[in-house]
């Protein structure tokens, strides 16, 4: 219609100006002849009514009135006629692509193998049963099936809502949570709970360690042509190479796949002690290195048919898996055994007083607890014998090896990506970036604290943070990592500590304790808060000032032996300065630890930081 505007609008000028040339020549000399004379003049004679003498002059006037607007019609059926084609060219055009991007159940019932709209520059929509169980390409490819994995691709999801999100994971799971591995897990009395993955929290609600169900996944096959994108995990895969110039990677079984941008959220490996590593098979296959849900369910079953277990290690993980499995203990004739080399449980985190005080409580629980004990040799005798440096020998039916994590940097020869050689783990820069279109989270990343200098991190808490803010920065955010993570452990529902910052009993450290509550226990704060994973509990905010309560007291004294260590903050100083909080049965006071530690301030009396968080408070 705007093109037979343009035409009349052309045509009009010239139509008006020859129709007026015709009708004033016409008016002279066509009907000039046919006027009646005038009444009483003489006449001659009646004309005939034949052509003027210059007839030749009018023809081409018709002529060029008559060809204009005959040219003029014709050019503008023309255009009306293209003008429709092309418009019903476009509507078959746009109900094709209509008809296209609809779901399949939408347009047949008939079969399950309709086509789904492909990805952006697919040449063509593929059908079901022709597409590769391993897709070519990802737009985010997550290395790793983590927590850390797990976080990057919700945030990706979050701030690109058709982003498609790849998983490649070693493990056969879904992403799942591991704190409740060796906490919860292991406190319930349903039986099934080792299929089921399914555990009741200290305040009795019930909660899988998966993070989210099947349903909410779509399957690799799918995911280049699924209309809105998703989730894809690839299962029991492991990346072997990488090529970071060609933005590729390959997996163990030689496919190959494409990459926009990438995450390396490859967690870490379960160190084992030379000692059983130079033991023999028999050794190995009664020895367990705690990290996965298949290890959990292998020493979960294995405590409940053999007579003693051996657990080496102090830490974390040793500690609590000695408290769970001596409560567990205590209705079977189970042994539990507890061997470390440090004087006190957690005696590398803990100041010594109160590591003996965790010591004992883990005695209490039914764990045969040894310090100062180096394991020297190993060998299989109808039961695994570990000898000592002291000379001294045990037996046990099992072992279980809990002495840290070594983190997976296979990838960094392929990709030439550089590696720390203190802390271990790849190094990246405040924005978790190692390499163009490459991001490091979770217990792999070496990164710089803008407080704490460069420093490398194996908790949940930190896995969380460090995968949501890698991708967001992979869709363009550009933020820096300036969280101060903290971590938690659990002896059971009734003691609990947190921290932030660097806690090693190696620093100098300043005591407040108090006499606890029924609420100052894990079991209270996860009744209050709904999760016992208190990583979701506490808030990641930093407080922004900080002020005492009336009335707070607090006195600092040298802790004394045998002393009820019911609630209290605990600081680990470097030069006067607070460089590590940990707040024991102490809880929702992060935002202060954080306000506190992001200061970065010398304090003369500690006592007036104490009172900060009011532990003495009823």
């Amino acid at each position: 219609m705007l093109q037979f505007r343009v035409v009349w609008q052309k045509l009009a000028p010239l139509s008006r100006a020859s129709s007026i040339l015709v009708r004033s020549s016409a008016k002279r000399r066509v009907f000039k002849p046919f006027r009646m004379p005038a009444v009483g003049s003489p006449s001659g004679c009646l004309m005939s009514t034949g052509l003027p003498r210059d007839s030749s002059n009018n023809l081409m006037y018709c002529f060029i009135v008559g060809g204009t607007f005959i040219g003029g019609v014709a050019y503008v059926y023309r255009t009306i006629k293209e003008d429709k084609e092309r418009y019903t060219e476009r509507v078959a055009q746009i109900l094709s692509r209509s008809n296209a991007e609809r779901k399949p159940e939408e347009l047949s019932t008939k079969s399950e193998k309709e086509e789904e709209v492909p990805a952006e520059g697919a040449s063509a929509v593929m059908p079901v049963s022709a597409r590769p169980d391993i897709p070519s390409h990802a737009p985010y490819l997550l290395i790793g099936g983590g927590t850390a994995s797990f976080a990057a691709a919700r945030s990706i999801r979050a701030r690109d809502p058709g982003a498609r999100v790849l998983i490649v994971s070693e493990e056969p799971d879904l992403p799942y949570m591991r704190p409740p591995l060796s906490k919860e897990l292991w406190f319930s009395d349903d039986s099934s709970v080792p299929e089921t993955l399914k555990f009741k929290q200290w305040n009795g609600k019930e909660r899988s360690i998966f993070f989210q169900p099947p349903s909410f996944y779509v399957s690799p096959q799918d995911l280049p042509f699924v209309e809105n994108g998703g989730v894809a995990v690839l299962t029991s895969k492991k990346v072997v190479h990488m090529d970071v110039r060609g933005n590729k990677i390959r997996l163990d079984n030689g496919s190959e796949i494409t990459y926009d941008k990438c995450l390396i959220a490859t967690g870490g490996t379960p160190r084992n002690l030379p000692a059983l590593e130079r033991a023999g098979e028999e050794v190995q296959k009664r020895t367990t290195l705690f990290r996965k849900i298949e290890d959990f369910r292998s020493l979960e079953k294995i405590s409940r048919n053999v007579e003693s277990i051996v657990i080496i290690g102090g830490g974390f993980l040793g500690s609590e898996l000695a408290c769970a499995l001596g409560r567990r203990a205590r209705d079977t004739e189970l042994e539990v055994i507890q061997i470390f080399p440090e004087k006190g449980n957690m005696g590398k985190i803990l100041p010594e007083y109160l590591s003996n005080w965790t010591t004992e409580k883990v005695r209490k629980e039914g764990v045969n607890v040894m310090p100062n004990t180096v394991v020297k040799s190993a060998k299989y005798q109808d039961k695994v014998i570990l000898k000592f440096k002291d000379g001294q020998t045990i037996k046990t039916d099992h072992v279980v090896a809990a002495v840290g994590l070594e983190p997976s940097v296979e990838l960094a020869k392929s990709a030439r990506m550089e590696v720390d050689s203190d802390l271990g783990g790849f190094r990246v820069n405040a924005e978790l970036q190692a390499r163009s279109n490459i991001w490091v989270a979770g217990d792999a990343a070496c990164f710089y604290d803008l407080k704490l200098g460069r420093r490398r991190v194996e908790h949940h808490d930190h896995a969380v943070v460090s995968g949501r803010l890698a991708g967001e920065n992979m869709t363009g955010a550009a933020k820096p990592y300036w969280h101060q993570s903290m971590f938690w452990s659990d002896l059971g529902p009734d003691v609990g500590y947190e921290a932030i910052g660097i806690v090693d009993s190696s620093l100098p450290t300043v005591g407040v304790f108090a006499k606890g509550t029924a609420k100052d226990t894990p079991r209270a704060v996860t009744q209050e808060s709904g999760t016992g994973i208190r990583s979701e509990s506490e808030t990641e905010e930093v407080a922004t000032s900080v002020s005492v309560s009336a009335g707070a007291v607090s006195s600092a004294h040298p802790p004394q032996e045998g002393e009820d260590y019911g609630k209290g903050v605990i600081f680990y100083l470097r030069e006067k300065v607070i460089v590590g909080i940990l707040l024991w049965n102490i809880f929702n006071r992060m935002p202060i630890a954080r306000k506190v530690i992001k200061d970065g301030e010398e304090h003369d009396d500690l006592n007036e930081i104490a009172k900060l968080f009011n532990i003495h408070e009823d």
